[in-house]
């Protein structure tokens, strides 16, 4: 018996706005290092450093060790808070750089970090997650794009609008 390789249907004009497809392309420019210091709140930090780049649209990432940490897990239309004590490992901590229709930069994290036991906890960045030892942080530049994101009403959630 022969496997069949599945191909998915090419889409194009149109046809890719019907279902959903939305994308935008640019080409990657600069890259930033940073690192975030003991007692930080790791939230306000990469905000901080990434309005020091000047950059509008990228992604970034970032290990380190965490005091404490605020995850956020979305349900009916908010978000609940898991405080969690450290000491903390961040295992893991990605997320995009965009901003609204007032300019206003937005940051959009997710991560990981481990007990001391190697129990992982994830979610959504939050207020009140303090630096430990350090945080290092890359951001990545996205040139040639337009990355905004905008309320939408059904979810309470600022969206990607992707043209």
């Amino acid at each position: 018996m022969r496997s069949k390789t599945l191909e998915a249907p090419k889409l194009t004009g149109k046809s890719r706005l019907k279902a959903g497809i939305n994308m935008l392309k640019g080409q990657v420019g600069k890259m930033c290092f940073s690192r975030i210091l003991e007692g930080e709140d790791l939230a306000e930090a990469i905000k901080k450093r990434v309005e020091e780049t000047g950059i509008k649209a990228g992604v970034f990432f970032l290990i380190g060790t965490l005091k404490e940490v605020v995850l956020g897990y979305y349900k009916e239309g908010q978000y609940k808070s898991i405080h969690l004590d450290g000491p903390l490992e961040i295992a893991s901590c990605m997320g995009n750089i965009a901003v609204d229709e007032k300019e206003e930069l937005i940051i959009h994290a997710h991560l990981i970090v481990s007990d001391e036991k190697g129990k992982a906890f994830g979610g959504h960045l939050m207020n009140g997650s303090h630096v430990g030892a350090t945080a290092e942080l890359v951001i990545i530049e996205g040139v040639g794009v337009n990355l905004r994101r905008v309320l939408d009403e059904k979810t309470k959630l600022r969206l990607w609008k992707l043209g």
